[in-house]
């Protein structure tokens, strides 16, 4: 029964994702075509760095869809840090302590016509949400 009710989850989670507004990449070709446009807007983009295997973000995947549904200005994507390592180590996702392997997952980079303008580590929903309204509507000049 426990495998079951595991698949059944598995399987909304990833219709849930399937009709979400959140993009997802499984290409670094495709993730870096996607930036380099992003650079021409001043659209304010969330990127949620996570792992498949890790609890907390998983905890987070609702909060997303919520974020994403309530703010249509915003740009979500979702990069799984597994699958494109070398992005998450361009954001500095991955600098991990080499002798001890420390990962803070998730981390949610916001990113404002092509440069970093904030960071939150863990799943901090209400600080994620602060920082999305306070980055939305500011313009950034490169």
């Amino acid at each position: 029964m426990g495998g079951e009710l595991s698949a059944l989850q598995n399987a909304n989670r990833a219709q849930a994702v399937k009709n979400s507004q959140v993009l997802e990449f499984h290409s670094d070709s495709k993730w870096k075509a996607h930036f380099e446009s992003s650079k021409e807007t001043s659209k304010l983009m969330v990127i949620d760095f996570s792992a498949s295997w890790c609890a907390p973000c998983r905890s987070m995947e609702p909060t997303i869809q919520e974020y994403a549904s309530k703010y249509t200005d915003v740009e979500f994507v979702k990069i799984d840090v597994d699958e494109l390592m070398d992005v998450a180590q361009e954001f500095g996702v991955q600098d991990v302590a080499p002798k001890f392997g420390v990962q803070v997952m998730p981390t949610f980079i916001l990113v404002k016509k092509g440069k970093v303008v904030d960071k939150i580590t863990g799943a901090r929903k209400e600080e994620l949400q602060n920082k999305i309204e306070k980055h939305r509507d500011y313009y950034y000049y490169a």
